[in-house]
């Protein structure tokens, strides 16, 4: 059964053709027109200070990119939150929140619990890192000012917070992935641009995930690009480094996965990356699937997962992402071990450059 959010993927990148295709495309162009007229308006409104942006009396550092999800935001968010708690700065990370988890009941022998009213990011931030508050909610200056007074936070990470300008930063962070960096050149909905690419001149620093993924002329271009979108904004790669894999019962060595049959399932925004990652692990990628992504897991979606891992060889691992695992809460599927991949952010070239934007931000502190 093809799954909206993968026919909206392929749809967008040209993938499915013929007639009735290609009339869906120019509805969503048509479409895009007003989307895009409203972006430009409102960053011109802030540009010219005709809206302003409220500051708040501690260091702000946006995580953002141009385009809908997939560029690996969370690994960021933790490195970025990860590098002030490293200094002994009291960090608090700030979300919108969207699309919480929900409630699964526990079957019988207590193998699946579900979570409700946190995110699947917000989720997978507070297991890796436990010691940072993450404040969710759509008035992201109000959660500034409650970690501020409430929580005597000294640095604000905010999370997903490129196009949100209502609340002042002292750095944009913005990560283009270097397997999908421009969203099919075309803004929402006929592509996944958020906004123009000329945007990226708000930023203080580019970094460009999943450089292992990609062969290093297609870097060079994408360098290139940023180069006369963003003059003058230093651009750092960086790759998405598997560590480990963990359940709630543990954590097993990346090894286990080598030459083995592996069943993959994911709700994220770049499946094809997950898979990609899976491979350079050398394991032997026998099924995968996909979901929307953010995708809210239902009772019905973990019996037909069940059935699904009932179905593969007998040595095949079952495998998914810690951002899929956190919402299911799950041990076990059909009787086999379910096993996430633990994702860190590593800085392949640029990391100087990154920890001095990082460093400078605190000079802001009042």
């Amino acid at each position: 059964m093809t799954r909206s959010g993968d026919y909206y993927r392929a749809l967008v990148s040209g993938q499915v053709r013929g007639f009735w295709p290609l009339l869906q495309r120019g509805g969503l162009c048509l479409a895009s027109g007003p989307y895009g007229l409203a972006m430009r308006l409102r960053n011109w409104l802030y540009d010219q200070g005709w809206k302003r942006s409220r500051r708040v009396p501690v260091p702000v550092v946006s995580v953002g990119n141009l385009t809908l999800g997939g560029t690996g935001k969370t690994p960021c968010v933790e490195y970025v939150a990860g590098y002030y708690r490293q200094h002994d700065r009291r960090v608090a990370i700030l979300s919108r929140g969207y699309a919480p988890s929900p409630l699964l009941p526990s079957p019988p022998g207590g193998e699946g619990l579900g979570v409700r009213g946190r995110n699947d990011e917000a989720l997978v931030l507070e297991e890796n890192l436990p010691d940072v508050p993450h404040l969710q909610g759509a008035d992201r200056v109000a959660l500034a000012l409650t970690a501020v007074e409430e929580l005597e936070s000294e640095v604000l990470v905010l999370d997903d917070g490129f196009q949100h300008r209502r609340l002042a930063r002292d750095l944009d962070v913005v990560l283009i992935d270097a397997t999908e960096p421009w969203g099919h050149d075309y803004l929402f909905p006929r592509g996944l641009l958020r906004e123009s690419p000329v945007g990226l001149r708000r930023a203080g620093i580019v970094l460009l995930t999943r450089c292992d993924q990609v062969e290093t002329a297609e870097r060079q271009r994408i360098q290139e690009a940023v180069a006369r979108l963003a003059p003058g904004v230093p651009l750092v790669e960086t790759m998405h480094r598997p560590t480990v894999l963990v359940n709630s019962e543990g954590e097993a060595p990346l090894q286990g996965l080598t030459e083995r049959p592996v069943a993959a399932f994911c709700g994220i925004g770049n499946p094809e990356a997950f898979r990609r990652t899976l491979a350079a692990l050398g394991a032997r990628v026998c099924a995968f699937r996909t979901f929307p992504d953010h995708h809210p897991y239902t009772r019905e979606d973990v019996q037909d997962l069940r059935q699904w891992a009932r179905q593969q060889a007998p040595d095949c691992v079952v495998v998914t992402t810690q951002k899929d695992l956190v919402k299911l809460r799950l041990t076990q599927l059909g009787s086999r071990p379910l096993w996430a991949l633990r994702i860190r952010l590593q800085v392949e070239a640029g990391q100087d450059v990154l920890e001095r934007k990082l460093q400078e931000v605190l000079s802001t502190e009042c």
